[in-house]
């Protein structure tokens, strides 16, 4: 195939051009076509499955022939060198974690514990570079770091743990980088031995890794071996070439990874031949890439090469400009062009290495019914077996509440067998009950009884798996990790599979449940190298193995749509390529920090340096850009700030506009209208009908259906916000309470309250037990019995024991003026002549010595003023004006000689109602005259009518539609009928 030569042979495609296609061009012409098993003697050697799958599609094709074998890299000589065993990269995990932690239990300054998983893959991932580059753990102990000494100190131990990790592993077991370059060396020792005569060809990689390059160079010198580079700018003039020798300059130019592969083979750039003679679809445009993308240094090219570029218009004549306002437009207008190349048969591609940005486009394509066959998958955390697993290892973690329990109960895996519409039945009766009545944290025993109290109780059978399943699954301590994966497996599948019978339903079924269950089952095979942990660091642990997993349905993507990554970008083709999210921070990505060595001592060590990622991703980029047609697009916000354009892409604009004799400015403008366009389309797809904002409502129902009673309490809504009273008393609505109960200020004032009647009834015959200490055990018993939170009882707890003294001293003082007599009492007063009546309780009346009565109410808030009082909050006036007309329960009328609305659990005076400016009959006649007015047919129940403040918020502002109107709008009156 290949003619006798003293160098390595080393040929390259040009940027654009099909990899896959004109590789498989090259290898046919040099086939000796007069011998039909030529072509079977070729091996051919990839770096990607998915480049495989497309070179035996091409061949598929026909004509029918002996094929070539075609393999990945990583499968080279696997079975011609005996090596130990593949070592687990979760075993390795989960030891050098143990490793980790037994430091830090040594020296707990060095790291937080929480840590432990995040530097035992930070180090493994150190190690694999270290083994992939050839980089023994005794060249960085050497490395001269005296400027860093306190770190170095530090990263040194882990360096150790690395280092023994590495030495004991020595001939038992092998991770893969370590594997993958001891069956590298031994092939190449072989080679020397016996060199293969038969064609082996290595195409598509840039050499960027050690092992890999290693294995390039001897490839390129076997007696029939060649390597094919992709992206290959023939365009670069040779004294750019030698501009990037230096990697700590050099490395984030496209082209780095092919010159230092020259070096490594001693060629220089006119010794790379082109593999064929394949021409890019654009030259021009592969000029202008070439130039735009020079490295820094020598960008003063720019003003010498730049004017020799010609024919602009036609290198940007297939190229799309999109600059969104932001990323849903960005990812709207992507999906249309993807839509119209799978309506007219083209192949189109989006490659980003966004992924926000590529679950943004598959959705909006979902309502056309396409789905991209997506390289990365979906992944394996957000399926459903994924989300399963993690809300199941959650219940091990806390206490149950409400929305843990509904949360797997709603699941579409749980109860999955069979009677799955019984107990979504039983499911949403159990959610309506623990909104209303809660507890905040249901236990098996008040699970029981709330399934008892049901109107039509779900069957014994689903009560007893409910409580058996979900109900005090928190564990406190540490376990070993294998009783964690065997409790998690039981429990998420007697929860999938029901009530009846055993089984685990369809949890494992269909792509994503087999996928789920292979990394559960490698859990599982690994966990006796795990240790103890506790519940929360299971649960981590868990959700990071479930993040690295995907799942792809190779059998429901469309054939001709796909969403790749940079890597499978390389080497692909198709006739649309989009390069989508070209931002800085994605194109290219940022590094990760690295928390062991810096750039200076990474190159001495010979690790990769982090601009290497920034180099392949600008090859990416160049290769991309050099399609038959290409779109480049960004959003110019993202999460409400602004994003800043690519490098990449700024350059390319930048060289454009700079050459104005050219035509570059007009073309950068026909690139933008061409994306204007697109862009203006999708926002077509969001356009919807004008709708007017809603009027302010106040509607006006017959005067049949409004209340002719109320609450004390609602008289002060009433006034406020009569569409409230119409919503609830009107039309019967009642909030629904959230699923997740907090400790809020409603919980406050009802256990306040509830405290401060028990103790006032207890110290009404035992004066001496008004103490601080009585008091306090008092509040602690009834916090403990009506609050779940903790936190929340202590700070409560807190906050009555500084007002305690005051209370106390104002209470000794009111007990000398009157003794308490009644607690909670009822009030109901008819007002006869309109027929209305008014209900409530009053917290606390005492009655004096001369049968005058003093009405109390507890506020663990701020209190209304007495302006607010007479205005507004007119509680203590109504019920001081119906006390005085006999209106409580079994208390004649008397004379109210004091209101007072006490303040209890917070710094601040008590205020007293103003009877003296608001007298009975004039609080009462207010009262009828309010009354009367809402049971006038042409009265309107008016919309935050007199709210204190435009930021109070109502439970029925949704259903107002509050926010299409504000205070200034004139209310619009309905008539109901």
């Amino acid at each position: 195939m290949f003619d006798p030569t003293d160098k390595p042979r080393v040929f390259a495609l040009p940027p654009g051009v099909d990899f896959p296609d004109a590789l498989i061009d090259g290898v046919l012409d040099r086939c000796d076509t007069r011998d039909p098993t030529a072509l079977a003697r070729v091996q051919i050697l990839v770096n990607t499955r998915r480049m495989a799958r497309r070179m035996r599609d091409l061949f598929d094709a026909g004509p029918a022939r002996l094929l070539p074998k075609v393999s990945l890299l990583t499968e080279i000589g696997t079975n011609a060198v005996k090596l130990p065993p593949l070592a687990s990269s979760l075993r390795r995990r989960l030891e050098l974690a143990q490793l980790i932690s037994r430091l830090l239990d040594q020296q707990p300054d060095l790291a937080a514990r929480s840590s432990v998983y995040s530097l035992a893959d930070s180090l493994a991932e150190l190690m694999d570079e270290m083994q992939g580059e050839g980089v023994p753990p005794s060249k960085i102990s050497e490395l001269d770091a005296s400027d860093m000494s306190s770190h170095w100190a530090r990263a040194q131990q882990f360096f150790a743990i690395a280092e023994q990790y590495l030495s004991a592993q020595d001939g038992l077991m092998m991770d893969p980088q370590t594997r993958q370059r001891r069956v590298v060396e031994a092939l190449i020792e072989h080679w020397q031995e016996a060199p293969p005569q038969h064609p082996i060809i290595l195409a598509g990689s840039t050499g960027s890794r050690g092992t890999t390059a290693l294995l390039m160079g001897a490839i390129a010198r076997l007696p029939q071996g060649a390597v094919v580079l992709p992206g290959y700018d023939f365009d670069q003039p040779d004294a750019v070439w030698s501009r990037l020798d230096e990697p700590l300059q050099s490395e984030d130019h496209p082209q780095y990874r092919f010159r230092h592969l020259m070096q490594m083979l001693d060629l220089a750039p006119s010794d790379i031949a082109p593999w064929t003679d394949a021409r890019p679809p654009s030259p021009e445009r592969n000029r202008l890439i070439s130039l735009a993308l020079r490295p820094a240094p020598v960008t003063d090219a720019w003003l010498t090469e730049g004017p020799t570029l010609t024919d602009l218009a036609t290198a940007a004549s297939d190229v799309t400009l999109i600059q969104a306002p932001e990323p849903r437009a960005e990812a709207l207008a992507i999906a249309l062009r993807l839509r119209q190349a799978a309506e007219t048969g083209q192949t189109a591609a989006l490659i980003t290495p966004d992924r926000m940005l590529t679950r943004q486009v598959s959705a909006a394509l979902d309502r056309w019914n396409i789905l991209p066959d997506d390289s990365a998958g979906l992944p394996l955390q957000l399926s459903p077996p994924g989300r399963f697993l993690r809300h199941v290892a959650a219940l091990f973690a806390k206490p149950l509440n409400g929305e843990t329990l509904l949360t797997l109960l709603k699941h579409p895996l749980c109860h999955s067998a069979t009677m799955r519409g019984e107990h979504l039945l039983f499911s949403r009766d159990l959610e309506l009950y623990l909104r209303r009545n809660g507890p905040p944290f249901p236990t098996a025993q008040t699970l029981s009884a709330i399934c008892q109290k049901q109107k039509n109780p779900p069957p014994t059978g689903w009560v007893d798996w409910l409580t058996k399943w979900f109900a005090g699954q928190d564990i406190v301590g540490t376990r070993p990790l294998a009783d964690w994966t065997e409790h998690l497996r039981q429990m998420a599948e007697a929860i999938a599979h029901g009530s009846h019978e055993a089984g685990s339903g369809t949890l494992w079924t269909g792509f994503a449940g087999a996928e789920a269950l292979a990394i559960l089952t490698t859990l599982e095979a690994e966990a006796e190298h795990g240790g103890d942990m506790t519940a929360r660091e299971f649960g981590d642990l868990l959700g990071a193995l479930l993040a690295g997993g995907e799942v792809r349905d190779p059998n429901a993507p469309h054939e001709r749509i796909m969403i790749w990554g940079t890597l499978e970008a390389r080497v692909q083709g198709a006739d649309l390529l989009i390069l989508g999210g070209l931002n800085e921070g994605s194109w290219p990505e940022a590094p990760n920090p690295d928390p062991w060595l810096n750039r200076a001592l990474r190159n001495e060590a010979g690790l990769l340096l982090p601009e290497r990622r920034i180099g392949l991703s600008a090859h990416d980029f160049q290769q991309a850009a050099c399609a038959p047609e290409v779109w480049l697009t960004r959003s110019l916000r993202s999460d409400d700030a602004e994003t800043v354009s690519s490098r990449w892409l700024n350059r390319v604009i930048n060289l454009l506009n700079g050459l104005a004799e050219q035509g570059g400015p007009k073309a950068v403008r026909d690139m933008t209208a061409r994306g204007q366009t697109w862009l203006d389309w999708a926002a077509e797809l969001d356009r919807a009908p004008r709708v007017d904002a809603a009027p302010r409502p106040s509607p006006r129902p017959p005067i049949a259906a409004r209340p002719l009673q109320l609450s004390v309490t609602e008289i002060k809504t009433l006034i406020r916000d009569p569409y409230a009273i119409y919503a609830k008393h009107v039309l019967r609505l009642k909030p629904l309470d959230p699923l997740v109960k907090e400790p809020d200020a409603l919980l406050r004032g009802i256990a306040v309250h509830e405290f401060l009647e028990t103790f006032i009834r207890h110290t009404a015959d035992l004066t001496g037990d008004l103490t601080r200490d009585v008091f306090l055990e008092f509040a602690r018993e009834q916090l403990d019995a009506d609050v779940s939170w903790p936190a929340a009882r202590r700070l409560w707890l807190a906050r009555l024991a500084r007002t305690a003294d005051s209370f106390l001293s104002e209470e000794r003082s009111r007990r000398q003026i009157a003794w308490p007599a009644k607690y909670e009492a009822k009030l109901k007063y008819l007002l006869t002549d309109i027929g209305f009546t008014l209900v409530g309780r009053a917290d606390r009346i005492d009655l004096d010595e001369t049968g005058a009565l003093h009405i109390y109410d507890y506020k663990t808030g701020a209190p209304p003023t007495k302006s607010q009082q007479a205005k507004f909050d007119k509680q203590l006036l109504i019920e001081a004006a119906i006390a005085e007309q006999g209106g409580f329960e079994d208390l004649a009328p008397a004379h109210v000689a004091e209101a007072v609305f006490l303040r209890v659990g917070s710094p601040g005076a008590n205020v007293p109602a103003p009877l003296a400016d608001e007298p009975a009959p004039k609080v009462l006649a207010d009262l009828r005259e309010l009354i009367m007015a809402y049971l006038d047919e042409t009265q309107g129940y008016t919309a935050r009518r007199m709210l204190e403040k435009d930021t109070d918020v109502g439970y029925f502002d949704q259903l107002a539609r509050f926010g299409e109107w504000d205070r200034s709008a004139t209310p619009m009156p309905e008539d109901l009928t």
